[in-house]
Protein backbone atom coordinates (compact mmCIF):
# COMPACT_ATOMS: atom_id res chain seq x y z
CA UNK A 1 0.00 0.00 0.00
CA UNK A 2 1.39 3.40 -0.96
CA UNK A 3 2.47 5.71 1.86
CA UNK A 4 0.08 8.67 1.76
CA UNK A 5 1.58 10.57 4.70
CA UNK A 6 4.31 13.21 4.74
CA UNK A 7 5.95 15.42 7.37
CA UNK A 8 7.17 18.28 5.15
CA UNK A 9 5.24 20.21 2.53
CA UNK A 10 6.56 22.19 -0.43
CA UNK A 11 4.18 24.58 -2.13
CA UNK A 12 5.53 25.31 -5.58
CA UNK A 13 5.51 24.23 -9.19
CA UNK A 14 6.00 21.01 -11.12
CA UNK A 15 9.74 21.67 -11.40
CA UNK A 16 10.09 20.54 -7.80
CA UNK A 17 8.58 17.08 -8.07
CA UNK A 18 8.31 15.99 -11.70
CA UNK A 19 11.71 14.27 -11.80
CA UNK A 20 11.21 12.19 -8.64
CA UNK A 21 10.70 8.47 -8.91
CA UNK A 22 7.87 6.57 -7.24
CA UNK A 23 5.68 9.62 -6.71
CA UNK A 24 2.27 8.93 -5.20
CA UNK A 25 -0.56 11.23 -6.26
CA UNK A 26 -3.13 11.73 -3.52
CA UNK A 27 -6.44 13.59 -3.71
CA UNK A 28 -7.44 15.26 -0.44
CA UNK A 29 -10.93 16.53 0.38
CA UNK A 30 -11.22 19.45 2.80
CA UNK A 31 -14.05 21.32 4.55
CA UNK A 32 -13.03 24.34 2.46
CA UNK A 33 -13.36 22.76 -0.96
CA UNK A 34 -10.73 21.40 -3.30
CA UNK A 35 -7.06 22.42 -3.09
CA UNK A 36 -5.22 23.65 -6.17
CA UNK A 37 -4.29 20.11 -7.18
CA UNK A 38 -3.48 16.68 -5.87
CA UNK A 39 -0.65 16.22 -3.40
CA UNK A 40 2.41 14.54 -4.90
CA UNK A 41 4.21 12.51 -2.28
CA UNK A 42 7.79 11.36 -2.51
CA UNK A 43 10.95 11.03 -0.47
CA UNK A 44 13.97 13.32 -0.21
CA UNK A 45 16.93 12.57 2.03
CA UNK A 46 14.88 10.04 3.97
CA UNK A 47 12.07 12.53 4.60
CA UNK A 48 8.51 12.12 3.34
CA UNK A 49 7.51 15.21 1.38
CA UNK A 50 4.20 16.40 -0.06
CA UNK A 51 4.44 18.72 -3.07
CA UNK A 52 1.45 20.92 -3.90
CA UNK A 53 1.36 22.95 -7.15
CA UNK A 54 0.17 26.33 -5.91
CA UNK A 55 -1.47 27.34 -9.21
CA UNK A 56 -2.38 23.79 -10.29
CA UNK A 57 -0.11 21.59 -12.36
CA UNK A 58 -0.96 23.52 -15.54
CA UNK A 59 -0.78 26.95 -13.86
CA UNK A 60 -4.48 27.53 -14.42
CA UNK A 61 -5.34 29.30 -11.17
CA UNK A 62 -4.50 33.02 -10.79
CA UNK A 63 -3.16 34.23 -7.42
CA UNK A 64 -6.41 35.79 -6.22
CA UNK A 65 -8.44 32.62 -6.89
CA UNK A 66 -6.18 30.08 -5.21
CA UNK A 67 -8.03 28.21 -2.47
CA UNK A 68 -5.38 28.88 0.15
CA UNK A 69 -7.46 27.50 3.01
CA UNK A 70 -7.95 24.17 1.24
CA UNK A 71 -4.26 24.01 0.28
CA UNK A 72 -2.91 24.37 3.80
CA UNK A 73 -5.63 22.16 5.31
CA UNK A 74 -4.87 19.40 2.80
CA UNK A 75 -1.17 19.49 3.69
CA UNK A 76 -1.85 19.24 7.41
CA UNK A 77 -4.37 16.45 6.81
CA UNK A 78 -1.57 14.50 5.08
CA UNK A 79 0.61 14.82 8.17
CA UNK A 80 2.64 17.86 7.15
CA UNK A 81 3.87 20.07 9.99
CA UNK A 82 6.55 22.13 8.19
CA UNK A 83 6.12 24.02 4.91
CA UNK A 84 8.71 25.44 2.52
CA UNK A 85 7.18 27.95 0.13
CA UNK A 86 9.30 29.04 -2.84
CA UNK A 87 7.88 31.91 -4.87
CA UNK A 88 8.80 34.40 -7.60
CA UNK A 89 8.91 38.04 -6.52
CA UNK A 90 9.85 41.47 -7.83
CA UNK A 91 12.76 43.33 -6.25
CA UNK A 92 11.97 46.71 -4.67
CA UNK A 93 15.62 47.68 -4.26
CA UNK A 94 18.09 48.08 -7.09
CA UNK A 95 20.55 45.78 -5.33
CA UNK A 96 17.95 43.00 -5.37
CA UNK A 97 18.21 42.22 -9.05
CA UNK A 98 17.09 39.09 -10.92
CA UNK A 99 18.55 35.94 -9.39
CA UNK A 100 18.67 37.30 -5.83
CA UNK A 101 17.39 34.90 -3.18
CA UNK A 102 15.55 36.47 -0.25
CA UNK A 103 14.47 34.70 2.95
CA UNK A 104 12.07 37.31 4.37
CA UNK A 105 11.28 37.76 8.03
CA UNK A 106 8.34 40.17 7.68
CA UNK A 107 5.19 40.47 5.58
CA UNK A 108 2.76 43.22 4.57
CA UNK A 109 -0.70 42.27 3.30
CA UNK A 110 -2.16 44.37 0.48
CA UNK A 111 -4.59 41.73 -0.81
CA UNK A 112 -8.31 42.49 -0.97
CA UNK A 113 -10.59 39.53 -1.57
CA UNK A 114 -8.99 36.46 -0.03
CA UNK A 115 -10.35 34.32 2.79
CA UNK A 116 -7.52 34.51 5.28
CA UNK A 117 -8.68 32.74 8.43
CA UNK A 118 -10.16 29.45 9.52
CA UNK A 119 -11.55 31.06 12.67
CA UNK A 120 -14.31 33.38 11.50
CA UNK A 121 -17.19 32.00 13.56
CA UNK A 122 -19.04 30.92 10.40
CA UNK A 123 -20.43 27.37 9.96
CA UNK A 124 -18.44 25.24 7.53
CA UNK A 125 -19.83 22.97 4.85
CA UNK A 126 -19.56 20.03 7.25
CA UNK A 127 -21.53 21.87 9.93
CA UNK A 128 -18.58 22.53 12.24
CA UNK A 129 -18.43 26.06 13.65
CA UNK A 130 -14.97 27.46 14.50
CA UNK A 131 -14.59 30.00 17.26
CA UNK A 132 -13.21 33.45 16.57
CA UNK A 133 -9.47 33.26 17.27
CA UNK A 134 -6.99 36.15 17.12
CA UNK A 135 -3.71 34.54 16.09
CA UNK A 136 -0.39 36.08 17.06
CA UNK A 137 1.42 36.96 13.83
CA UNK A 138 4.10 39.48 14.80
CA UNK A 139 6.76 37.21 13.31
CA UNK A 140 5.08 35.55 10.30
CA UNK A 141 7.82 33.08 9.35
CA UNK A 142 9.32 30.16 11.24
CA UNK A 143 12.72 31.20 12.67
CA UNK A 144 14.02 27.64 12.52
CA UNK A 145 12.96 27.16 8.90
CA UNK A 146 14.51 30.49 7.93
CA UNK A 147 17.86 29.45 9.38
CA UNK A 148 17.74 26.09 7.61
CA UNK A 149 16.90 27.73 4.27
CA UNK A 150 19.72 30.25 4.50
CA UNK A 151 22.26 27.59 5.41
CA UNK A 152 21.13 25.43 2.48
CA UNK A 153 21.50 28.35 0.05
CA UNK A 154 25.01 29.14 1.26
CA UNK A 155 26.05 25.54 0.78
CA UNK A 156 25.26 26.04 -2.91
CA UNK A 157 27.26 29.29 -3.06
CA UNK A 158 24.10 31.38 -3.24
CA UNK A 159 24.29 34.05 -0.56
CA UNK A 160 20.70 34.83 0.46
CA UNK A 161 19.36 38.11 1.75
CA UNK A 162 18.78 37.46 5.45
CA UNK A 163 15.43 39.04 6.27
CA UNK A 164 13.39 41.78 4.67
CA UNK A 165 9.73 42.48 4.10
CA UNK A 166 7.58 40.86 1.44
CA UNK A 167 4.55 42.90 0.42
CA UNK A 168 1.80 40.76 -1.10
CA UNK A 169 -0.52 42.35 -3.67
CA UNK A 170 -3.80 41.04 -5.03
CA UNK A 171 -2.75 40.42 -8.62
CA UNK A 172 -2.93 39.06 -11.17
CA UNK A 173 -1.72 42.36 -12.63
CA UNK A 174 1.71 43.72 -11.76
CA UNK A 175 2.15 47.00 -9.87
CA UNK A 176 1.97 50.44 -11.39
CA UNK A 177 5.14 52.52 -11.12
CA UNK A 178 3.49 54.65 -8.42
CA UNK A 179 2.57 51.59 -6.37
CA UNK A 180 6.03 50.14 -6.76
CA UNK A 181 7.69 53.38 -5.65
CA UNK A 182 5.32 53.54 -2.68
CA UNK A 183 6.28 50.01 -1.64
CA UNK A 184 9.97 50.80 -1.97
CA UNK A 185 9.64 54.09 -0.08
CA UNK A 186 8.02 52.20 2.80
CA UNK A 187 11.24 50.22 3.11
CA UNK A 188 9.85 46.93 1.88
CA UNK A 189 12.14 44.51 0.05
CA UNK A 190 10.21 42.39 -2.45
CA UNK A 191 6.68 42.17 -3.85
CA UNK A 192 4.73 39.00 -4.63
CA UNK A 193 1.18 37.75 -5.12
CA UNK A 194 0.93 34.46 -3.19
CA UNK A 195 2.71 34.78 0.15
CA UNK A 196 -0.48 35.84 1.91
CA UNK A 197 -2.73 34.35 3.20
CA UNK A 198 -0.51 31.27 2.93
CA UNK A 199 1.64 32.37 5.84
CA UNK A 200 -1.16 33.26 8.26
CA UNK A 201 -3.19 30.14 7.44
CA UNK A 202 -0.11 28.03 8.12
CA UNK A 203 0.26 29.75 11.49
CA UNK A 204 -3.42 29.13 12.29
CA UNK A 205 -2.78 25.43 11.66
CA UNK A 206 0.36 25.52 13.84
CA UNK A 207 2.54 24.74 10.83
CA UNK A 208 6.10 26.01 10.44
CA UNK A 209 6.11 28.16 7.29
CA UNK A 210 9.23 29.43 5.52
CA UNK A 211 9.13 31.63 2.43
CA UNK A 212 12.02 31.39 -0.03
CA UNK A 213 11.68 34.20 -2.53
CA UNK A 214 13.48 34.28 -5.87
CA UNK A 215 13.72 37.76 -7.39
CA UNK A 216 12.86 37.48 -11.08
CA UNK A 217 12.71 41.18 -11.97
CA UNK A 218 13.06 44.70 -10.64
CA UNK A 219 9.57 45.97 -9.96
CA UNK A 220 8.15 48.76 -12.11
CA UNK A 221 9.17 51.67 -9.90
CA UNK A 222 12.82 50.68 -9.75
CA UNK A 223 13.47 50.56 -13.49
CA UNK A 224 12.86 52.75 -16.51
CA UNK A 225 11.87 50.20 -19.16
CA UNK A 226 8.43 48.92 -20.12
CA UNK A 227 7.75 47.39 -16.72
CA UNK A 228 7.51 43.80 -15.58
CA UNK A 229 6.31 41.13 -18.01
CA UNK A 230 5.21 37.55 -17.37
CA UNK A 231 7.69 36.36 -20.01
CA UNK A 232 10.56 38.00 -18.14
CA UNK A 233 9.48 36.47 -14.84
CA UNK A 234 9.24 32.95 -16.26
CA UNK A 235 12.58 33.26 -18.06
CA UNK A 236 14.50 34.19 -14.92
CA UNK A 237 12.65 31.62 -12.83
CA UNK A 238 13.48 28.94 -15.39
CA UNK A 239 17.15 29.90 -15.32
CA UNK A 240 17.29 29.49 -11.53
CA UNK A 241 14.85 26.67 -10.85
CA UNK A 242 17.56 23.98 -10.85
CA UNK A 243 19.59 25.77 -8.20
CA UNK A 244 16.49 26.62 -6.18
CA UNK A 245 15.45 22.99 -6.26
CA UNK A 246 18.82 21.94 -4.81
CA UNK A 247 18.44 24.49 -2.02
CA UNK A 248 14.92 23.26 -1.25
CA UNK A 249 15.91 19.63 -1.19
CA UNK A 250 18.85 20.30 1.13
CA UNK A 251 16.54 22.31 3.38
CA UNK A 252 14.03 19.44 3.45
CA UNK A 253 16.73 17.07 4.64
CA UNK A 254 17.94 19.50 7.32
CA UNK A 255 14.62 20.49 8.91
CA UNK A 256 14.07 19.14 12.43
CA UNK A 257 11.77 16.19 12.92
CA UNK A 258 8.13 16.79 13.73
CA UNK A 259 8.55 15.71 17.35
CA UNK A 260 11.51 18.08 17.77
CA UNK A 261 9.62 21.26 16.87
CA UNK A 262 9.44 23.82 19.67
CA UNK A 263 9.32 27.14 17.84
CA UNK A 264 6.75 29.93 18.04
CA UNK A 265 4.67 28.22 15.30
CA UNK A 266 3.91 25.22 17.52
CA UNK A 267 2.45 27.49 20.22
CA UNK A 268 0.16 29.51 17.95
CA UNK A 269 -2.98 28.27 19.74
CA UNK A 270 -1.80 28.46 23.34
CA UNK A 271 -4.70 29.69 25.48
CA UNK A 272 -7.34 29.45 22.72
CA UNK A 273 -10.39 27.24 22.33
CA UNK A 274 -10.51 26.69 18.55
CA UNK A 275 -13.99 25.24 18.39
CA UNK A 276 -12.93 22.85 15.61
CA UNK A 277 -10.59 19.88 15.49
CA UNK A 278 -7.52 20.25 13.31
CA UNK A 279 -6.57 17.30 11.12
Amino acid sequence: MADTRAEIGVIGGSGFYSFLENVTEVTVDTPYGAPSDSLFLGEIGGRRVAFLPRHGRDHRIPPHRINYRANLWALRAAGVRQVLAPCAVGGLRTEYGPGTLVVPDQLVDRTKTRAQTYFDGEPRADGAVPNVVHTTFADPYCPVGRGVAMKAAREHEWEPVDGGTMVVIEGPRFSTRAESRWHAAAGWSVVGMTGHPEAVLARELALCYTSIALVTDLDAGTETGDGVSHTEVMKVFGENVGRLRKVLFDAVAALPGTAERDCLCVHAHDGWNLGIELP
